[in-house]
């Protein structure tokens, strides 16, 4: 029956992969595919917190694989194909040389880093590989860079894989995998299946992260490991098992050409953390761990915001004031942020979408920009976030203007004059949009850059590719995101303090890469209102189980449910919130997490998470929901100190206190009567 299934996998995903790839039928046959063989009713053991802990072995495991498959002359776990000839297949062709390991954190935070310098000895091109290991992390990650010091135009580069190797895991491993954000009620819904000799093969939609998230959590007989895909554009990622472990390719998805002289290509970053479990949870942990550490943006922490413009048409800075005047002064206590949304700049017609490519405040509305609006916030302790959508300008727009009489410079939709984009890919065209950018951001006291990105870019790559590069595939889409990540890069470097709302239409970029750089405030565009201020169906529901599925791989995301009531708020509790609400107990969602019972979007279950510090206390989110007949919940902690005596009650009567041991929570667990419906029960507990 599995090779049925696998065979049936196979053809299916070879259909996709004919499909339109900004496309909803792609979507839909991603994920029918990984549904015939795959469960989203997850279960996990229980897992001791010493057990949790990085063990140097887990260390000595990442190590080993690292130094043999990435620091490696006779094995690298990467390769790629120069006018055709395969670099594995003739690793005496090239000339293999490494730099010291670096201190840590030299080149980021946590890692000690490498590059490996490996020179063809017959030609110009130059691969070199940046290597780092999060020794204290149990992780590694890697980038490979390959570039023409020749004067006269390379053989073709192909077949560039970031990672073409296995991962020890040994037989029968499991993967563990989440959808994206499609704008649906199901959005991050994560899937286990048994990986088969035929491969699974995952990809991203229209370069966006909406059919799958590029992060996968191997579990093996032998070992575990987390796999994570940087690369902000059209990602591919096969899996496959193998005798010995769970074989990995992983790309960009289409590359393809030659290389002109000085320049230069670059792969995916891949990124693993090592585990010695067959307890998934363990494998979440970790990476959960090695994320906040070293990935997150330093400084990165819980946040609270709130709207003093939303969709600002009309909005004139009197009212934006007086709105900042209104905050309620214990909220503005703990707020971080006060953002301003889209149409703050100049509109012709009214409407925020057909003006992109403004990005200056509307001089009839904001004549002295939006400085004051910042200052007054910062007067209140609070900080201006504000929305942009900068790649993509209409036109007539003074971006527009700037860019479209350069040759290279604008990707033109002859289409829809609405919908046209900056080709970052062109050097002389990134310094042009960093310095207005950062002129923009400067004048208006921003804080917070809230990046939006409301369409599929891989359309518009190919047609560049069309337009300027010469039968070269792929070549547009590799410039265009690495020349995103150096903008984003230099607006972090030149304005202190600056954070990124990775916004994204609502998680449409959630990669590794990008969570160097920016955290999504904004998770899924299934939480927007309508127009006459209507939620979708189901939102509190939906809202609980996305917080589920992308727990496993960010502990700093936000959202909001603009429903207004006990179990609402209590349903909006999550990191990076835009109410106040429990702002005490939320610190917690950046530990550890367990999910206890999986209730999916069914008004008929109870859904719980379970969230902590190492062990030592934390909190359990339980959601009886309004069709749920039994009044009772067993409540079965997990991560905790077996032998350990903890405090445990409910947020709402902290007076009434029990006490048992962690072996006891971890096994039995306690008994709550529930009788109100709906209802959301906070439990509290602490080590004595």
């Amino acid at each position: 029956m599995r090779a049925i299934i696998a065979v049936i996998q196979a053809l299916m995903f070879i259909v996709s992969s004919f499909a339109v790839p900004d496309s909803n039928f792609k979507v839909w046959v991603d994920r029918a595919a990984l549904d015939i063989s795959s469960t989203s009713e997850l279960s996990f053991d229980s897992i001791d917190a010493k057990e949790n802990c990085i063990s140097e072995e887990e260390k000595a495991l990442c190590r080993n694989w690292y130094e043999e498959n990435i620091l490696s002359t006779e094995n690298p776990a990467y390769t790629f194909k120069v006018g055709g000839r395969d670099f594995r297949r003739n690793l005496d062709k090239w000339e293999f040389s490494f730099s010291p390991e670096s201190e840590v954190g030299a080149v980021y935070r946590g890692g000690k880093t490498t590059y490996i310098t490996i020179e063809h000895k017959k030609s110009d091109i130059v691969a070199t590989v940046e290597a780092t290991i999060y020794e204290d992390n149990a992780s590694c990650d890697w980038t490979v860079y390959i570039k023409n010091n020749g004067e006269d135009k390379s053989p073709v580069i192909s077949k560039f894989y970031a990672m073409d190797s296995v991962i020890p895991t040994g037989r029968k491993t499991d993967v563990y995998c989440s959808q994206g954000s499609f704008a649906e009620a199901d959005d991050f819904e994560t899937m286990k299946t048994r990986l088969a000799l035929l491969p699974l093969v995952f990809s991203a939609n229209g370069g966006r992260t909406e059919s799958f998230l590029p992060y996968f959590n191997l579990v093996g007989k032998d070992c575990g490991a987390v796999l994570a895909v940087g690369w902000t554009g059209q990602w591919y990622t096969s899996l496959a098992q193998t005798i010995g472990g769970t074989k990995v390719e992983a790309k960009q998805e289409t590359l393809k050409g030659y290389l002109l002289p000085c320049e230069e290509v670059r792969s995916p970053l891949v990124s693993l953390t090592f585990y010695d479990s067959d307890n998934a949870v363990k494998g979440f942990n970790s990476y959960r761990k090695y994320v906040v550490d070293c990935v997150s943006p330093e400084g990165t922490k819980q946040v609270a915001t709130t709207g003093i413009g939303v969709e600002v048409a009309g909005t004139t800075e009197e009212q934006v004031l007086e709105n900042v005047k209104n905050i309620p002064e214990d909220w503005a206590e703990s707020l971080d942020y006060a953002w301003v949304d889209a149409g703050w700049y100049p509109m012709s017609d009214g409407n925020w979408a057909n003006n992109l490519g403004n990005w200056y405040a509307d001089p009839a509305r904001f004549p002295d920009g939006l400085g004051d609006i910042s200052k007054a916030l910062e007067s209140r302790g609070m900080e201006l976030l504000l929305w942009y959508e900068i790649e993509r300008c209409c036109k007539g727009s003074e971006v527009y203007n700037g860019c479209v009489n350069n040759d290279g410079w604008m990707i033109v939709n002859e289409e829809d004059e609405y919908t046209n984009y900056i080709n970052f890919a062109n050097e002389e065209c990134l310094e042009y949009i960093t310095n207005y950018m950062l002129d923009s951001l400067r004048s208006n006291g921003v804080k917070c850059l809230r990046n939006d990105h409301n369409y599929e870019l891989l359309p518009f790559w190919e047609q560049a590719d069309e337009q300027w590069e010469n039968g070269r595939n792929g070549i547009t889409e590799n410039h265009y995101v690495t020349n995103l990540y150096k903008f984003f890069d230099t607006l972090l470097e030149e304005i202190p303090g600056l954070k990124i709302d990775n916004c994204a239409s609502g998680g449409k970029r959630l990669d590794i890469e990008m969570a160097r750089r920016s955290i999504p405030l904004w998770r899924s565009d299934y939480n927007c209102m309508d127009g006459e201020g209507n939620s979708n169906p189901g939102i509190l529901e939906a809202t609980q189980a996305q917080t589920y599925g992308i727990s496993f791989w960010y502990p700093y995301n936000g959202t909001c449910a603009y429903i207004y009531n006990e179990y609402a708020d209590r349903t909006n509790i999550i990191s990076c919130s835009q109410q106040l609400s429990y702002y005490d107990i939320r610190p917690y969602m950046v530990g550890n997490y367990y999910p206890l019972t999986f209730g999916g979007l069914d008004t008929e279950k109870y859904h719980a998470m379970q969230f902590d510090t190492d062990g030592k206390e934390g909190m359990a989110l339980i959601y009886k929901r309004e069709n749920v007949n039994d009044n009772t919940y067993q409540l079965v902690l997990n991560g905790l100190e077996s032998k350990t005596v903890y405090e445990v009650y409910d947020y709402d009567k902290p007076e009434t206190k029990y006490e048992l041991t962690g072996a006891q929570l971890m096994s039995e667990g306690m008994k709550l009567t529930i009788n109100e419906t709906p209802k959301a029960v906070i439990m509290l507990y602490k080590a004595k």
